[in-house]
């Protein structure tokens, strides 16, 4: 099983969902959890391999999920940062739940990631579809994948802050078979390691500002 990386002092795991989008650049720099496709496969890694860093006594202080992602409305070949998750599978509207939202928890339909990188950053959709044509137009979010919701959920059972990058590999036009999805990922694979090369900048910035509220906390309380 894949192991946490230090970068900037934390303990970031590094999720991914195929072999196909782990390429040379990539490999440089980490070894992520590869989960398989689709939120039933990405749900029960996630879930697992969490459960064995926490009897490990080692949870990551930040789960990463990265990969590639279908879009109309975002730029083609570009890596954006995840702004919220969706899941568009989930439909209990009949029993007056909205639609998106598992019955009986309390949860947003657009949960919130983590976004501390200085990048552009999109809403996405999770579901069990590969989806195509025209079908992107019954979906409320910019992009679509099929995992980060359920690595999501994962990462809230364990108490894990999660963000995501995703850059955009198919959408416009139709998706004819594998080969247009895999058309762009080696030019994603080298845009999303160097957007992975931000993150000590990013992280140690984020501890520097924590750090600047604590001391101004503790000189309001006088403690």
């Amino acid at each position: 099983m894949a192991g946490c990386e230090t970068i900037a002092n934390r303990r970031v795991l590094f999720v991914m969902a195929a072999e196909q989008e782990y390429g040379p650049h990539l490999r440089q720099r980490f070894t992520p959890l590869m989960t398989g496709v689709g939120p039933v496969e990405a749900a029960m890694a996630m879930g697992i391999a969490l459960h064995a860093l926490e009897r490990q006594g080692g949870l990551p202080d930040l789960v990463l999920s990265l990969g590639s992602a279908g879009s109309r409305i975002c730029e083609l070949g570009e890596i954006y940062q995840v702004a919220s998750v969706s899941w568009r599978d989930m439909d209990a509207s009949r029993i007056g739940i909205p639609k998106g939202v598992t019955p009986f928890l309390d949860h947003p339909v657009d949960m919130p990631l983590m976004t501390p990188l200085p990048l552009r950053t999109a809403r996405l959709s999770t579901g069990a579809n590969i989806v195509g044509g025209e079908e992107y137009a019954a979906i409320d979010a910019d992009m679509v994948d099929m995992e980060t919701f359920a690595i999501a959920r994962a990462c809230q059972r364990f108490d894990v802050p999660l963000m995501g990058l995703r850059g955009v590999s198919d959408g416009p036009g139709e998706l004819e078979g594998i080969s247009d999805w895999m058309q762009l990922l080696s030019l994603l694979d080298e845009r999303l390691a160097a957007t992975v090369d931000l993150l000590p900048d990013a992280l140690g910035a984020s501890d520097r500002l924590h750090g600047r509220i604590f001391r101004a906390e503790t000189q309001r309380r006088g403690d």
